[in-house]
């Protein structure tokens, strides 16, 4: 019996594409449709993977599928608790299994040295021959470097950074669970104000959930070190943007680099991305080639499972009764 998966995107990427997905599912048949066309493809379907679509109470309560598995971390627009009630189990690969975490943290990483070696403003001084005008940049020796949320990313982060010998502090939701080698210090996020004053670069790695929607705002960027460097590779719903162009603007914070944002896809033309000191990607820190294989075979492995009647890894709720 052929079992069905149907994907909320028309494609994962450009490349690569279902057909190397299929080798790992034998037996299964791969649909896919736009994201706000998911609720009139629900027929048959054993398994919703949401990519960017919102599966909530209608897509939910009318399928007949018993498992929403993402192809990666992100479930913020996946309804849990609809699921949960209706026996749906929620699963998703975590980001030390497929690989987003550490290809995060390498883009995490690109930004940080982009903005602190001013790259842009570098490469403009070669382009327009501007030799002794070249800008100074800023070395990460001796920085200090402010990691908010120490799950898979921040954790990866942590060990890339150290290596180039900046300070390193970390902040998250449970201080007592520490931190990886290299941290001077894990702190809650009672003690998020007084860290980001110490920090020369403050890197939002943390897990977006109905608590910490906008967490960096007004507020907290008041509290930075003036000039300091915001890198976000997590989530832009826990930016409140208009909060960050205005820092940016007066200088308060010196530079952003941004791969996630509150609206994708993103306005190229929005005064954020356009501003000049932002250097801005299009939500491609997970975008390796890396993490596709990764994730490709254990999101398999875990659908192969499934068919089986066996109980998926890495769901995040428990049914009293499995629908199918």
């Amino acid at each position: 019996m052929t079992a069905k998966v149907l994907f909320g995107r028309e494609q994962i990427s450009a490349h690569p594409g279902f057909d190397q997905l299929a080798a790992h599912l034998p037996g299964w048949e791969i649909a896919s449709c736009p994201p706000d066309k998911v609720a009139d493809h629900l027929d048959g379907v054993d398994v919703i993977c949401p990519l960017g679509a919102r599966i909530g109470v209608p897509i939910i309560s009318n399928g007949s599928f018993g498992l929403v598995h993402q192809f990666g971390v992100g479930l913020e627009r996946v309804d849990i608790a609809t699921a949960t009630q209706l026996g749906v189990l929620v699963a998703r690969v975590p980001g030390d299994v497929g690989g987003n975490a550490d290809s995060c943290a390498e883009l995490a990483v690109l930004h940080l040295l982009a903005l602190f070696r001013r790259l842009d403003a570098s490469r403009a001084a070669l382009a327009e021959s501007h030799w002794l005008q070249r800008p100074v940049g800023r070395s990460l020796l001796d920085a200090t470097v402010l990691i908010v949320g120490l799950g898979a990313i921040g954790t990866a982060l942590a060990r890339r950074l150290a290596p180039f010998g900046p300070r390193l502090l970390g902040v998250r939701a449970r201080p007592e669970l520490g931190g990886p080698a290299g941290l001077d210090l894990v702190a809650g996020p009672d003690q998020l104000p007084d860290l980001l004053a110490q920090a020369d670069a403050v890197m939002c790695c943390a897990v977006l959930h109905d608590g910490n929607a906008g967490m960096f705002g007004q507020s907290e960027f008041a509290a930075m070190r003036p000039g300091a460097v915001f890198v976000n590779v997590a989530r832009g719903g826990l930016v409140d943007e208009a909060a960050l162009l205005a820092a940016l603007e007066t200088g308060q914070v010196g530079a952003a680099g941004l791969d996630v944002f509150s609206s994708e896809p993103a306005d190229p033309q929005s005064p954020l991305i356009q501003h000049p000191n932002v250097i801005a990607t299009p939500h491609i820190g997970w975008h390796t080639d890396f993490m596709f294989r990764q994730t490709s075979e254990a999101f398999a492995a875990n659908l192969m499972r499934y068919s089986r009647g066996e109980q998926p890894l890495w769901t995040v709720n428990s049914v009293a009764a499995r629908r199918s």
